[in-house]
């Protein structure tokens, strides 16, 4: 992806990220993070404001 641990952190603290928690795990789906960079391409993702949030669709 081109974006670094320390930033993906930020993005999944900033709840701009949705991720899956396994026990200690943090896993990102390849299709959340798909459509998160779609969203975010040619943005600044160190500035919260800047960044677009991506809902991952939760079938009931």
């Amino acid at each position: 992806t081109g974006i670094g641990r320390n930033t993906l952190r930020k993005l999944v603290e900033w709840k701009k990220l949705p991720v899956l928690k396994v026990g200690r795990k943090v896993l990102i789906k390849t299709d959340i993070l798909g459509k998160f960079m779609e969203a975010n391409e040619g943005r600044d993702l160190r500035d919260k404001g800047n960044v677009k949030a991506v809902t991952r669709n939760v079938a009931t």
